[in-house]
Parts: structure tokens; C-alpha cells; sequence
């Protein structure tokens, strides 16, 4: 059973950095792509960066420039570095996968991913 786990939220000012990571158990077999998405209060779920097992990466514009997604196979992990951060950044923080190929800038789509964990919270104050 696939899980996914997410850890290293919390608050920040403005400005400042935070790194999430997010632990896969329960599978090491081939997949597509990893994704973190956020959701604020009030908004559609948005993902915000995507990685497959290449290494190639998408990123929503709002955050290009200043998250990097990147990945450790060995230890099944996923990363965002979230550097300059913004109030607007604030929102709960989700890893997802997806086994089977899409191009990459699909994972950034909701609907395109198969396993989610449950969440991180970043909040991020003016």
C-alpha cells in the first residue's frame, strides 16, 4: 500500500525559507511523477511543481525562481525548497504520485494524480 508522508511545515516570515519533504513507503517500483501541490483556504487545490524519474521539472509561474523540487531515489523522497517566500505562499502543502507516463507538466494537474498524502501546513507572515 502506498503512502505518502509529508513533514517540515510551519511558519515563516516573509522572505525566508522552509523545506518540505515528503517520505514514499510501501512501493519501489516504476513510476511516472512526483508533484507538491498547495491549497489554500478557500482555493482550488494548485499544483505548484512536478518531477519525473529523469529528473525533469515543471513549475507553476508563480513560484518559478523560488521553490525547486528535487528527488532522492535511493531514499524515496521528495523535496521543495521554498526560498524567498511569500504571504500568498500560505497553504497546506500535499505530495502526490503517479505510476503510470504523463508528460511532466501534467502532474501538476489534481485530476492526473493517483496517491496523496495528507499534508503539511506553511504558513507565511507579512
Amino acid at each position: 500500500q502506498v503512502q505518502l508522508v509529508e513533514s517540515g511545515g510551519g511558519s515563516v516570515q516573509a522572505g525566508g525559507s522552509l523545506r518540505l519533504s515528503c517520505a514514499v513507503s510501501g512501493y519501489r517500483g516504476s513510476w511516472s511523477c512526483m508533484a507538491w501541490f498547495r491549497q489554500a483556504p478557500g482555493k482550488e487545490r494548485e499544483g505548484v511543481a512536478a518531477i519525473d524519474r529523469a529528473g525533469s521539472t515543471s513549475y507553476a509561474d508563480s513560484v518559478k525562481g523560488r521553490f525547486t523540487i528535487s528527488k532522492d531515489n535511493a531514499k524515496n523522497t521528495l523535496d521543495l525548497q521554498m526560498n524567498s517566500v511569500k504571504p500568498e505562499d500560505t497553504a497546506m502543502y500535499y505530495c502526490a504520485l503517479r505510476l503510470s507516463w504523463v508528460p511532466t507538466p501534467t502532474c501538476r494537474s489534481y485530476n492526473a494524480m493517483g496517491y496523496w498524502g495528507k499534508g503539511t501546513l506553511v504558513t507565511i507572515s507579512s
